[in-house]
């Protein structure tokens, strides 16, 4: 065990820093950097905030951010229920049924048309090879897509766009603690900060690790759309397929 606060005091001191240099360097706010120096943890929002901040100044110091972390959870970090993933409501028999209707319907459909072109091509006269009248709509069918070839590339961009996550988070109820790495969770850190009440952040990557102060005061967007459901977690993990709570 040591003590958290004298630790990261003397190693500020010793590189003649101050609180206004640290705050601006690591955007966390001078009164919460005092608190962490003095182990007054009861200052900060949350435990989470306690947890990503402490990571933070450690590892601005130079010093190793987990062992604080993991100093802090073995003396005063309180126990959390495990979050537990809503089971997805079960498809109702009515809706099934009515899948079944559909499909049935499209068969028939399917069957009739064939019928159709069957009697039309035996109908079309006595010198009409069937077989012929068949082979020539297969040909006209075939080769319709040439038309669009000019527009293939427009279409073959679409995958590539659809992978990237799109994402806007806005602190909507209160201030929020917000580290973000992009495309692994020890990837490029591109923002690490306190997001003030009514702030917004965008960030834009194939996928995205975040660690969150407070998650339930914030609104997000992915790719345009309102996520209804922002996970309550310590960590995210973001792709363009939606937000769900690190594994």
């Amino acid at each position: 065990m040591f003590e958290i606060g004298n630790s990261l005091r003397e190693a500020r001191l010793r590189q003649g820093l101050d609180f206004p240099r640290v705050e601006a360097d690591t955007k966390v706010r001078g009164k919460y950097l005092e608190a962490l120096e003095a182990e007054r943890f009861e200052v900060l929002p949350a435990e989470t905030y306690v947890k990503g901040f402490l990571r933070t100044y450690a590892e601005y110091l130079g010093l190793d951010g987990q062992l604080y972390v993991d100093e802090f959870n073995s003396r005063y970090a309180s126990a959390e229920e495990p979050l537990v993933a809503a089971s997805p409501p079960r498809r109702s028999r009515s809706r099934a049924s009515e899948s079944s209707f559909v499909v049935v319907a499209l068969a028939g459909i399917v069957a009739v048309t064939l019928l159709v072109v069957v009697a039309f091509a035996f109908n079309n006269g006595p010198g009409t090879d069937p077989a012929a009248e068949l082979g020539k709509d297969r040909t006209t069918t075939e080769g319709a897509p040439t038309a669009s070839t000019d527009t293939a590339p427009i279409g073959s961009a679409s995958p590539t766009q659809t992978k990237l996550a799109r994402l806007v988070l806005t602190a909507a109820r209160g201030d929020c603690w917000v580290r973000v790495h992009k495309n692994s969770a020890t990837g490029e850190l591109v923002y690490s900060g306190t997001m003030e009440e009514g702030q917004t952040q965008r960030f834009v990557a194939r996928r995205l690790w975040i660690t969150l102060g407070n998650a339930s005061v914030l609104d997000a967007k992915l790719n345009g759309k309102r996520v209804v459901n922002f996970p309550i977690a310590e960590t995210v993990v973001v792709t363009s397929e939606g937000v769900r709570p690190q594994a």
